[in-house]
């Protein structure tokens, strides 16, 4: 679902500016999921109200740097460079956990990591290792650091503050939150953009990135992350790119090579690695 996010990204410039689709994404997920979860909310909306920066910051980290921002940096930096520097986020993710959460990680789990990692670098320099010496760093690269970096003390946040609300609640009131800090910006871009911003395929692209990276991927991701730890869920991102091949070759015409297939090899195993669960003793 998250690599969906690939083709609206790619599909967006030209249509609609990307603090307003960021805006329209999560304003619909979160309406989506404050109906499925109105009773709770409901119930919950005394101790929701009194955590209010937490909903803040998290929307701030989750949808305003990891959403309009990647969609700005799409506009200026190629696929390749956004694969590359977000394949560091797990990384972030694990180191996290384990110093900052004290979650425990093996060895054998460590090695799943650096097998994923090298996997997801294969099939983003489709298996010519001497094209990451011919990455060239623009505007929009620097907005992917950030949004991995953003992405990770995402991750971290929403394990670290614990909450009593469910995990499809606790999205709702995290896109909420999301969306009072995109207002104003989107505001902006609003009234300076030359686009005709809600043309048919402008609500089309809002309607996807709210239904599957926005409301499927993120739930997903929130009830994972829950129920197993941040380090071990925080893996399975690196699916990223060979997911987003797919779609690519599905939706947008590219093709598939022996790349993809080598590198799905060595992610696979990897996942499955940095997925088991740390032993009691190493």
């Amino acid at each position: 679902m998250w690599s969906v996010n690939y083709v609206v990204a790619r599909t967006a410039p030209g249509i609609i500016s990307p603090h307003v689709l960021a805006l329209g994404r999560w304003f619909l997920a979160g309406l989506i999921l404050a109906f499925i979860s109105r009773s709770e909310l409901w119930r919950e909306r005394q101790s929701t109200l009194k955590v209010w920066p937490q909903y803040l910051a998290l929307g701030s980290l989750g949808m305003l740097i990891c959403g309009a921002w990647v969609y700005w940096a799409a506009e200026t930096t190629t696929a390749i460079n956004i694969a590359l520097i977000y394949a560091a986020s797990p990384v972030l993710i694990t180191l996290g956990a384990v110093m900052g959460l004290k979650e425990r990680f093996s060895w054998r789990q460590g090695w799943g990591v650096v097998l994923a990692l090298l996997g997801v670098l294969h099939v983003v320099v489709k298996g010519q290792w001497a094209a990451l010496s011919q990455v060239i760093w623009v505007l929009g690269d620097g907005l992917i650091v950030i949004a991995m970096v953003s992405w990770a003390a995402y991750a971290l946040l929403l394990k670290k503050w614990s909450s009593p609300l469910s995990s499809t609640a606790r999205l709702a009131a995290t896109c909420l939150g999301g969306s009072l800090v995109l207002l104003p910006f989107a505001l902006m871009e609003w009234w300076t953009t030359v686009h005709a911003e809600w043309s048919g395929m402008a609500i089309i692209l809002v309607v996807v990135a709210a239904v599957f990276p926005g409301v499927g991927a993120y739930w997903a991701y929130s009830f994972c992350q829950k129920t197993l730890g941040a380090s071990r869920v925080a893996a399975s991102l690196y699916m990223g790119p060979l997911y987003g091949s797919l779609v690519a070759w599905l939706f947008l015409g590219e093709s598939l090579g022996w790349h993809h297939a080598i590198g799905a090899a060595m992610i696979l195993p990897g996942i499955y690695l940095a997925s088991q669960k740390a032993p009691t003793q190493d």
